[in-house]
């Protein structure tokens, strides 16, 4: 995938550029801008069973593919600002994706949803991840910058849930709380994710939680009496 990544990292939107022939596949709803000779194709891509599971892992039911005959390009934004990071696949292993992270990738790519159990619960943000898999790139978006890092084997890297973006499968994670429940209660740090080498893991430097519950001091919700 051709992609160029600019006006990040607080309000990144990428570039894909197709050649003759080529495709990509976009999150609905995160495609910007066309330019030249493109065309677009809707559907759930793995029939309605798959499209269900890959919106419980917080996409949408539906995925765009877009096409061009003779070249053009597809410009890919996320709801939130924040930066994008392109990610290459070999095939050995998939990359598990946090929800509303992956925003477009090589049709070649496989987006679907994997069963976690209690592990995968990041802060409410469900059960299920996403799993892409599959020899070829992927466009992965943030809240705030996205940054990378590269853990040796058993080396281990802590991050509040609500920073997670994604992780190689190869890496292995467990969640718990940051300390003990009076800390996790009146210190505001929540629920920490351990993560152990091999592989990669990328994190965002805001938090779609904080800024929810931001919100909610600032403008709480009142009730009709």
């Amino acid at each position: 995938m051709d992609v160029t990544i600019s006006a990040g990292p607080a309000f990144a939107m990428g570039t894909v550029t197709l050649p003759p022939g080529g495709s990509v596949r976009v999150e609905a709803g995160a495609m910007a801008m066309t330019r030249g000779d493109i065309q677009i194709e809707t559907s759930t891509r793995g029939g309605f069973m798959k499209g269900l599971k890959r919106s419980l892992g917080g996409e949408s039911f539906f995925v765009n593919d877009f096409h061009s005959g003779s070249g053009g390009q597809v410009g890919v934004a996320s709801t939130l600002p924040g930066d994008m990071a392109k990610v290459t696949l070999d095939g050995s292993a998939g990359l598990m994706v946090q929800s509303g992270s992956w925003s477009a990738s090589d049709p070649s790519i496989d987006v679907d949803s994997k069963w976690g159990g209690g592990k995968s619960f990041f802060s409410g943000e469900g059960l299920i991840l996403l799993r892409c898999s599959g020899a070829g790139d992927l466009l992965l978006s943030s809240y705030g910058a996205i940054l990378a890092a590269e853990l040796q084997p058993g080396e281990t890297m802590t991050l509040d849930t609500g920073h997670v973006v994604a992780f190689d499968e190869t890496v292995q994670y467990s969640v718990r709380k940051a300390g003990s429940w009076k800390s996790t209660i009146l210190g505001g740090e929540g629920l920490v994710t351990d993560f152990t080498g091999p592989g990669r893991v990328w994190l965002q430097t805001r938090s779609t939680n904080d800024l929810v519950e931001w919100i909610k001091r600032v403008n709480p919700q009142r009730t009709n009496s």
